[in-house]
């Protein structure tokens, strides 16, 4: 009898219901990890190469040196070295056209503040790709068990009640077999939750890092464009401009299985 009241028994008695409720389930586990293991990946890469980048960034000597070095970094390379491509681009506009263009309307430092936080606003809209799909696997997964369990229940219910047998070796296995669909809610569920509040996390010091950045590459491109290009680049400790989006990161999960 206790072979009988296994994993396999339970999928052998199960009906369409709650097989619907358990493929739904395998579904949200393949998606988060799926999301949890793609994104896990980018983001240690994304942060090695941010790393290497501002390295060498802080190494230049001077703006001239600057547009030089990064005519050989790729945009795509990392969000850093896509702000500073965009920064160099609207100040090498800004001298061929001055304030012909409409884009330029305000003058060169209101149209470079607009470039970041434009810059600033799509790297926020890509790093909480797939956020979505991770949260509503850590909130949903534990009622979609919980109705897998609750409905479980109901037919054990039924055909004990059809068998007219209530004893307690009767009515174990299927409710113990019920319960199955609130453990496998359980462990679709934790992990989802506990890989969105580090995500989160992360993308919040992810963000604060590049605001930071764009606020040194603001003032590094301003006064090198007004004084000329030997300016070398230091950090600037002047961030008054903000550049942040006004919601870089969706809310955590905690506390809410």
């Amino acid at each position: 009898m206790e072979q009988s009241l296994g994993f396999s028994h339970f999928l052998a008695q199960i009906d369409h219901v709650g097989m619907c409720v358990l493929a739904l389930l395998l579904s949200l586990s393949v998606a988060s990890w799926y999301l949890i293991i793609t994104k896990s990946i980018s983001n240690y890469l994304a942060t090695r190469r941010a790393n290497t980048f501002l390295k060498r960034f802080w190494e230049v000597d001077s703006l001239q040196e600057l547009k030089a070095e990064m005519k050989n970094v790729s945009a795509d390379n990392n969000a850093f070295a896509h702000l500073a491509k965009l920064a160099l681009d609207v100040t090498t506009n800004s001298q061929k056209h001055g304030l012909e263009k409409l884009a330029m309307a305000g003058g060169t430092g209101d149209f470079l503040t607009r470039t970041l936080r434009n810059g600033i606003d799509q790297e926020a809209t890509r790093i909480e790709n797939g956020l979505t799909i991770i949260a509503s696997a850590g909130s949903a997964a534990p009622y979609i068990g919980l109705f897998g369990t609750v409905w479980g229940i109901y037919h054990a219910l039924i055909q004990i009640g059809l068998s007219g047998q209530g004893t307690l070796d009767k009515v174990a296995g299927p409710v113990g077999e019920a319960l199955i669909m609130t453990a496998l809610g359980l462990a679709v569920a934790i992990p989802a939750v506990l890989a969105y509040n580090a995500f989160v996390r992360r993308n919040r010091l992810w963000m604060a890092k590049l605001d930071a950045f764009a606020h040194d590459l603001f003032t590094i491109v301003t006064v090198g464009s007004k004084v000329g290009d030997d300016v070398k680049v230091s950090t600037a400790d002047n961030r008054e401009t903000s550049f942040a989006p006004a919601t870089s990161t969706a809310p955590a999960l905690e506390g809410r299985q």
